[in-house]
C-alpha cells in the first residue's frame, strides 16, 4: 500500500488544517501530497472565533504550494485522502474531477477523511447518506439534508465506509488520533 496521502484543497482552504496535516503526516512517515484545481501558489484563510460574533472570522493566511492539479490525480497512488475546509469546498464540491476522485477512492476501500467544511464535497460525492458523521456546525443543514446523520462530537469514524469526519481545526487531537488509528 502506498504511503502517499492526498490533501485536497485550494484558494481559501484553512492554514491551520493545511499545515497541521502536512506536518502530522510527515511526521509519521507518510508523504502528504497537495492537489488543487491547479499547481500553484494557494492562497489559504484562518478562520478563528472571536468574542461577540455568531460565526467565525476569517483573515488572510499563510501561502502553500499545491503539489499537483486535481485533473493529473490518479487515486489509485493514495492510501487516503483528505478533504481540508475552509472555503475552497464550496467550489470543489462543483470540480467534475474531484468528484471521480472521490468516488474511486471511497470504490477502491480508500479511506476518506473531510474536516469542517470538506464534508460538502463528500455530500457532493453521495456518500453521506444513512451514515454519522460530524462538521462545522453551519453545514450541518446541509449533511443532514443529504441523509447524514450529524453527531456533535470533535471526531466521528465511519469504519464501514472507511469515513472519518470532524468539526474544525479545534478537533485535530481527536481526528489526528482516529485516523492514525484505522490508517493502515
Amino acid at each position: 500500500m502506498s504511503k502517499r496521502i492526498l490533501i485536497v484543497t485550494d484558494d481559501a482552504g484553512e492554514s491551520q488544517e493545511i499545515y497541521y496535516a502536512r506536518h502530522r503526516f510527515l511526521e509519521a512517515g507518510w508523504t502528504p501530497v497537495i492537489a488543487a484545481t491547479q499547481k500553484k501558489l494557494l492562497n489559504t484563510v484562518i478562520h478563528d472565533f472571536a468574542p461577540g460574533w455568531n460565526t467565525y472570522i476569517e483573515k488572510p493566511g499563510y501561502l502553500i504550494q499545491a503539489d499537483l492539479a486535481l485533473k493529473d490525480v490518479k487515486p489509485a497512488q493514495y492510501a487516503a485522502a483528505l478533504l481540508i475546509g475552509g472555503r475552497a469546498p464550496e467550489f470543489l464540491r462543483h470540480d467534475r474531477r474531484l468528484i471521480q476522485v472521490v468516488r474511486a477512492m471511497h470504490e477502491q476501500g480508500r479511506w476518506l477523511f473531510a474536516i469542517c467544511h470538506g464534508v460538502q464535497i463528500l455530500v457532493a460525492a453521495g456518500l453521506v447518506a444513512g451514515r454519522e458523521l460530524t462538521c462545522y456546525c453551519n453545514v450541518r443543514n446541509e449533511a443532514e439534508l443529504a441523509g447524514a446523520r450529524w453527531v456533535n462530537r470533535q471526531s466521528v469514524v465511519d469504519r464501514e465506509k472507511r469515513i472519518i469526519t470532524a468539526q474544525t481545526w479545534e478537533s485535530h487531537p481527536e481526528f489526528y488520533r482516529d485516523i492514525f488509528a484505522h490508517l493502515t
